[in-house]
């Protein structure tokens, strides 16, 4: 096993049976995830035609991505305790369905107001299912290794759409229009959700004391939803701007009640107690920073291609493909190959590679060509692959297969959190010495080195948090020293079974 139990934990009278088709399953919730990250990567290309076509000004296409990206952070922790009570097969479908329901909605939209309300829908819709996914990938396969290959392939779906999204979205925005786009996603997300009905095994659905929390669901959601929406604004209206303090003031208080909440209720919606692993905790801040660094990293570097040197979307989709590419390939391997290495080792050589690579992009000029560093870039996505299925198989292994949708729900959400502060924060400092034009359209010539100088104040603060982030999970995970008859301290990363050695 990966990690032992927690303090006190026993286990349940209750099991679900594996999935009879769990690679058909497996392909289904990646199908799920996919949809759920290209929404992000593909609409974005799209923005200019949405401008045009909607009189949209540059606040209105910033909340195009942004409405979407709030409400599916928001959502993913109480979704994913939702789901473990009514149901995760249900709760993935009913997800899917609303995703191809929004995106149906943002094709037909006649106003900026119609296309963002049902952006709202989409996203709502991907934290139902993503939230879930892990849950029904844990149940699908009852074999650690399997579930550690199945696991690297569910993190390979997202590398992949963050690939394929910005070359995908300029091809059907450029032979359809922008409307293409999300026209051909919903139809992918309806057959995903017929195809669930069908394939998805039946799922029992937790048998937990109490009712629904439904203060805490309130107060988990408040959390990101806050600290989201101010990391959003803080790049238009100012860090010190009051909407922005009262932002950050509002998640913080949330946060401090959110806690004593939990702590006291019998059948809380996330166990604050999982915190006290050290290994939990090192997995979500992992996830939280790598997704802060490497989502930013990508959409700037569509920007530096596209704007900079005014290549296509998709030439500059295909520039950076290089990093999905080779995520999608590590990540796949390493779930591999997970029972062997246990999880410390990939998860720290991970991070403090992408801190190196990260670091390594700092030569970038204004003229320089992807045959330069397209190498640069594979590594970037080789070591953040290393990482994927770490981060997830310690959260599905902290909990019984009831709490499978709890640990699932915050894991993604820290995902998710951090994706926003990366776009947000990442994108200021960009831009922090262009003027406020610059961010929506060509840059000038003579402005180039402004920008190359603010991609490069973005990549020193992405690499130095990744390296501090190794860093700090490798003092997390360390196994502490005990005499050799007592019980390791199980708040550390654990051997793998079948004579491995703990990395």
């Amino acid at each position: 096993m990966s990690l032992s139990r927690a303090p006190g934990q026993v286990r349940a009278p209750y099991h679900e049976h594996p999935a009879p088709r769990p690679w058909l399953t497996l392909g289904l919730v990646s199908a799920g995830l996919f949809l759920a990250v290209t929404s992000t990567t593909v609409v974005s290309v799209a923005l200019p035609g949405i401008g045009a076509g909607l009189h949209a000004g540059a606040t209105g296409l910033e909340w195009v991505v942004d409405a979407y990206a709030l409400v599916y952070a928001t959502l993913l922790m109480p979704a994913g305790s939702l789901g473990d009570r009514l149901g995760r097969k249900g709760l993935f479908v009913t997800g899917i369905a609303l995703f191809a329901l929004g995106a149906l909605g943002c094709g037909l939209a006649g106003s900026v107001a119609e296309l963002l309300a049902a952006r709202v829908v989409q996203g709502a819709g991907s934290a139902l299912a993503v939230s879930c996914s892990l849950t029904i990938i844990r149940v699908s396969f009852e074999d650690e290794r399997r579930r550690a290959t199945a696991i690297g392939i569910w993190s390979t779906s997202s590398g992949v759409a963050l690939a394929v999204g910005p070359p995908l979205g300029g091809i059907l925005a450029g032979a359809f229009g922008w409307r293409g786009v999300f026209f051909a996603l919903a139809p992918a997300a309806a057959a995903t959700a017929i195809a669930g009905t069908r394939w998805i095994p039946p799922l029992e659905r937790v048998r937990s004391p109490g009712t629904f929390d439904w203060v805490g669901a309130a107060l988990s959601a408040l959390v990101p939803a806050a600290l989201s929406f101010g990391a959003i604004e803080g790049q238009a209206q100012g860090w010190t701007s009051a909407i922005v303090l009262a932002a950050f003031g509002t998640g913080a208080a949330a946060l401090a009640a959110f806690i004593p909440w939990e702590l006291a209720r019998q059948a809380p919606l996330v166990d604050v107690r999982l915190f006290r692993r050290r290994a939990f905790t090192a997995a979500n801040l992992a996830a939280l920073v790598i997704f802060f660094a490497f989502v930013g990293a990508i959409v700037y570097f569509s920007v530096y291609f596209q704007q900079l040197q005014h290549r296509s979307a998709v030439a500059a989709g295909l520039d950076v493909s290089a990093i999905g590419i080779a995520y999608a390939i590590v990540a796949t391997l390493t779930g591999k190959v997970l029972h062997r290495t246990g999880e410390r080792l990939p998860m720290v050589v991970g991070l403090l590679a992408a801190g190196a690579a990260t670091l390594g992009l700092l030569r970038l000029s204004a003229s320089t060509s992807v045959g330069a560093i397209w190498w640069n870039f594979a590594l970037l996505g080789a070591a953040i692959g290393l990482c994927g299925t770490p981060i997830s198989t310690i959260a599905m292994s902290s909990v019984d297969q009831r709490r499978a949708g709890m640990a699932s729900g915050v894991v993604n959400a820290a995902r998710q959190l951090g994706q926003a502060f990366g776009i947000a924060v990442l994108g200021a400092l960009v831009f922090a010495y262009l003027p406020a034009a610059s961010s929506t359209g060509p840059i000038d010539p003579a402005q180039a080195p402004l920008f190359v100088a603010g991609l490069h104040s973005a990549l020193r603060v992405a690499g130095v948090s990744l390296l501090v982030a190794g860093a700090a999970v490798a003092a997390m995970t360390r196994r502490p020293r005990a005499p050799a008859a007592t019980v390791q301290d199980d708040t550390a990363i654990q051997a793998p079974t079948g004579g491995g050695t703990t990395k």
